[in-house]
């Protein structure tokens, strides 16, 4: 009987063992990002990770953490992608104000840049806004109509 268990016990502990790697800082001290409140990440990706003093933010949809489904109005949709990827700088100590860089996609630049403009304005208040580049593309996953990545800079308490 015991050896009928052996197998299984064996695979749970390994499969337990690498679950525990996976979630712990890389050799390098890169942690990835999970805050609570945040969307769901499906798939093989992170919602974010810090290196060193600063955050990486996936590129981030509006979608609504509540159903983790898009919202539906476009503005509401792109000030939302904006407020996902608040929440995960903000689970490492950074604001908005921190951000070095952001990567705006956009599937009609014409139509929704007008958009990121005014949810940037909302957000941030007045400049200095951080550095942006907006880009026009083909198709976004789940044909959604914005995908915004940043960085943030902050500096690991001591």
């Amino acid at each position: 009987m015991l050896r009928h268990l052996a197998l299984p016990c064996v695979a749970a502990i390994a499969m337990a063992s690498s679950l525990a790697v996976a979630q712990s800082p890389s050799p390098n001290g890169v942690k990835t990002l999970d805050p609570p409140g945040a969307i769901k990440a499906e798939g093989t990706w992170s919602l974010g990770a810090r290196a060193g003093d600063f955050v990486f933010v996936a590129g981030m949809q509006g979608i609504d953490p509540a159903t983790n489904i898009l919202v539906q109005d476009p503005q509401a949709r792109i000030l939302r992608a904006f407020l996902n990827l608040e929440l995960i700088a903000q689970s490492e100590g950074a604001s908005l104000q921190d951000c070095v860089r952001l990567t705006v996609y956009v599937s009609d630049l014409h139509r929704y840049a007008p958009m990121v403009d005014k949810a940037q304005e909302q957000l941030w208040g007045k400049p200095p806004y951080p550095p942006r580049t907006m880009v026009e593309v083909q198709r976004l996953f789940d044909d959604d109509i914005v995908e915004i990545d940043s960085v943030f800079y902050a500096p690991v308490k001591k």
